[in-house]
């Protein structure tokens, strides 16, 4: 559903250094048909100072209450302006925008969920969504990487995940990245997702090829239409892309979820 929406803001509160918590609610007559888990939105800075819009993933979804949740990191003057938002406010939203994981592909599958730094919210939702479907067999297992032992989200993620942590500084679970606690744990799965920055990914897709096992993979890219129309975020890909006949896809439209086969990440 690619509309501009008036949001009201129910909370915003910082989880750990530069990460902050925000929860956005829905007109009634503006609820989306469905939100799928690795979907994002693009969050416009209030004030109105600035016109393109800030793509963040969707960390949990509350379709009975009408409620997105996002959690992102204060990096710029965009995203910083976003902490000072108070319980009540406005604010425009663009969304929901992307491809996200394919449920049916994942079902009764034991699924590994691999989440680097601010690419840990969406999984998440993912991890909510795949344990609604423990009946048809799924099990799901989530390695979360962090900095330090700020460890945001990881207490929300034991409700439906079997949960291990990797701190770059070694203050928490196992020192170095999630693959080094996959491999310290010797984690086994049949499908893996990952969310995270590019070295991560890269890394993530070497490993699945080893083990012959399929994954989708969550690119982090900048935008800033959120529609396909700017391709400023583009990603060379295997295929011939039908919107502009050459090997890359638009992140924005086609991904940010692409089968790892399916891009080149080198």
């Amino acid at each position: 559903m690619k509309k501009k929406t008036t949001m009201t803001v129910l909370d915003s509160r910082m989880l750990a250094q530069d990460i902050w918590s925000l929860e956005l609610a829905y007109a009634p007559e503006d609820l989306p048909d469905e939100v799928r888990p690795g979907q994002f939105a693009g969050l416009f800075p209030a004030g109105g100072e600035m016109l393109l819009m800030r793509p963040i993933s969707i960390c949990r979804w509350d379709r009975d209450r009408g409620v997105l949740r996002f959690v992102y990191r204060a990096a710029g003057k965009g995203t910083q302006s976003f902490t000072a938002l108070k319980k009540g406010d406005r604010m425009d939203m663009l969304g929901i925008l992307g491809n996200g994981y394919d449920l049916n592909a994942l079902r009764g599958r034991h699924v590994l969920l691999l989440g680097g730094g601010i690419g840990v919210p969406p999984m998440l939702e993912l991890a909510a969504a795949l344990h609604d479907t423990a009946d048809a067999g799924t099990r799901v297992t989530a390695v979360m990487g962090y900095r330090n032992s700020e460890l945001f989200l990881r207490e929300e993620m034991d409700a439906f995940a079997d949960v291990y942590t990797a701190t770059e500084d070694g203050s928490a679970g196992t020192k170095g990245n999630v693959l080094d606690a996959v491999r310290e744990n010797n984690i086994q799965a049949d499908v893996v997702c990952a969310c995270g920055p590019l070295p991560m990914l890269r890394a993530i897709k070497r490993f699945a090829e080893e083990q012959n096992i399929p994954a989708f993979l969550s690119l982090e890219e900048r935008m800033a239409c959120g529609v396909g129309v700017c391709l400023g975020c583009v990603a060379k890909t295997r295929k011939v892309d039908e919107h502009s006949k050459v090997h890359n896809a638009r992140v924005c439209v086609e991904g940010p979820v692409f089968p790892a086969e399916d891009v080149d990440l080198d």
